[in-house]
């Protein structure tokens, strides 16, 4: 029989085991040692921002689509700003279902990932609206379907 449990959750990460207790400290200081690793890996949570609305060209519904880094990367978007701009805005509507972003979701969200930034985001955002893949409502922005098939 165990004589020793434990359970934790950081973030998105879980452990739990039960066993012999020197063991199961051997073993919770190896997922302690990745924790940094495996929060990149992990899927955002989503706020609830009250950003969603319900506008029928957004995207609707949450998808597992991987880090953002292999996003940015399966998408051709690492190198030229605009398209790391539009891509990462895809990214998080697929992510967090959100139907609306700002500026800053897209700066935040390529900070916190790891991925750079894209130098000034409004005119990212700016170049994306004059080619129609993305459309501004009021202090906010969605991808619309032309800015989805540029980048799927």
């Amino acid at each position: 029989m165990a004589d020793a449990k434990i359970e934790i959750k950081v973030g998105a990460v879980s452990f739990s085991g039960e066993g012999d207790g020197k063991w199961l400290s051997e073993q919770l200081d190896k997922v302690i040692e990745k924790l940094p690793q495996l929060a990149n890996v992990a899927p955002v949570e989503p706020e609830s921002s009250g950003r969603t609305g319900g506008d029928a060209h957004a995207h609707q519904g949450k998808k597992n689509v991987g880090t953002l880094a292999s996003f940015l990367t399966a998408k051709n978007a690492k190198t030229n700003k605009t398209r790391k701009f539009l891509a990462t805005a895809v990214w998080l509507h697929d992510v967090t279902g959100a139907n609306r972003l700002a500026t800053g979701d897209v700066k935040k969200a390529l900070g916190q990932h790891n991925q750079g930034a894209v130098g000034n985001a409004s005119q990212c955002l700016v170049q994306n609206n004059k080619q129609g893949f993305t459309a501004k409502d009021g202090k906010q922005f969605y991808v619309t379907p032309e800015g989805r098939a540029e980048i799927d």
